[in-house]
C-alpha cells in the first residue's frame, strides 16, 4: 500500500508541478484540478468496484471462458517475473469482503472456487477502470484535460494493470488447484 501511495503521491505533484511551471493555470487551480482528479479516480474505481461485487458469482465461475488465461499469456507473465513482484501490488479485495493476499484454507474445493471467482471479479473491475478513468478529461477544460486529467488517468490505468497481471498470474494455479481437488480417486 506504501508503495501505491507514493506513486500517487508522487505522480499528483510531478503533475501539479509541471502545470504550475508552465502556466497552464494559478497554482491553486492547478492543485485542487490534481487532487480532484485524482479523488475521481480513486471515486470511480470504487464505483466500479461496487457495481461488480453486486452481480452474481455464477458469471465469474473457474469454467468461464471469457477468464481463461493462455499459454502465450503465462508466458509473458514469466518473462515479466510477476512471481518476484505480485505480493507488493495493493489488494484491496477485503474491503469487499474476500481478500485474495493469502489463501486462508487451501484444502476446501468451495473456498479455491470463490478465490477464482473473486478473482474474475477483480479483473472484470479493473479492466473497466482502464477506459472509465479517462471520464475525468470530459470535465474539465481543454487544456487541463490534456495536462492534468490525462497524466492522472495514465497513473490510474498503470495502477490497474498492475492487479489485473496479479490477478492473471494467480488465476492458472487456482484452477490447478481446484481440478486437482475434484478429481476422483482413480481407485473409487
Amino acid at each position: 500500500m506504501k508503495l501505491y501511495l507514493s506513486v500517487i503521491g508522487t505522480a499528483m505533484f510531478i503533475i501539479s508541478l509541471t502545470n504550475i511551471l508552465f502556466g497552464t493555470a494559478s497554482w491553486y487551480n492547478v492543485v485542487i484540478a490534481v487532487f480532484l482528479c485524482t479523488a475521481a479516480q480513486f471515486a470511480l474505481d470504487g464505483l466500479v468496484a461496487i457495481i461488480i461485487n453486486k452481480l452474481p458469482d455464477k458469471l465469474f465461475g473457474a469454467d468461464n471462458p471469457l477468464y481463461s488465461v493462455s499459454e502465450a499469456e503465462k508466458q509473458l507473465y514469466k518473462k515479466l517475473k510477476v512471481r518476484s513482484w505480485k505480493d507488493k501490488v495493493w489488494e484491496l479485495g477485503g474491503l469487499g469482503g474476500f481478500s485474495k493476499k493469502s489463501l486462508a484454507d487451501p484444502t476446501s474445493p468451495e473456498y479455491i472456487e470463490k478465490f477464482i471467482v473473486e478473482c474474475n471479479k477483480g479483473v472484470l473491475t479493473h479492466r473497466l477502470s482502464y477506459p472509465i478513468g479517462f471520464l475525468p478529461m470530459l470535465l474539465l477544460p481543454h487544456v487541463s484535460a490534456f495536462s492534468i486529467a490525462l497524466p492522472v488517468a495514465s497513473v490510474n490505468l498503470f495502477l490497474n494493470i498492475l492487479p489485473t497481471v496479479v490477478l492473471r498470474y494467480n488465476t492458472p494455479k487456482l484452477q490447478a488447484m481446484l481440478k486437482r481437488m475434484n478429481r476422483k480417486p482413480k481407485n473409487a
